[in-house]
């Protein structure tokens, strides 16, 4: 059974930048497509970024596009979320999701999730 653990939240200013992992054990995780998703209060669950398996093709939701990268470390058995230039709205819960079918950011069928880690971008 695979399981994730999110790690590397914390508090930042805004146009500064964090660095999320997604850490998979139980599995290889490059077998599987993975996706962040975050929820800020008060607010729906949104996809914010994706990558595929076994090629990398990435994919970004519009408001983050062009700040936040994902990738992969196979060797760690890890998948990033390098988030720079953050602005306030980027504060969220983040989550990782994985499956083994390309799913985008439609959360209803992923298999295996994380706990989240929780990223805040105040003043």
């Amino acid at each position: 059974q695979l399981q994730l653990v999110e790690s590397g939240g914390g508090l930042v200013q805004p146009g500064g930048s964090l660095r999320l992992s997604c850490t998979a054990s139980g599995g290889p995780l490059d077998d599987y497509k993975v996706a962040w998703f975050r929820q800020a209060p008060g607010k729906a669950r949104e996809g914010v970024a994706c990558i595929s398996s076994p090629d990398t093709t990435t994919y970004y939701a519009d408001s983050v596009k062009g700040r936040f990268t994902i990738s992969r470390d196979n060797a760690k058995n890890t998948v990033y979320l390098q988030m720079n230039d953050v602005k306030p709205e980027d504060t969220g819960l983040y989550t990782c999701a994985a499956d083994e079918v390309l799913l985008l950011f439609n959360p209803t069928y992923y298999d295996f999730w994380g706990q989240g880690v929780q990223a805040t971008v105040s003043t």
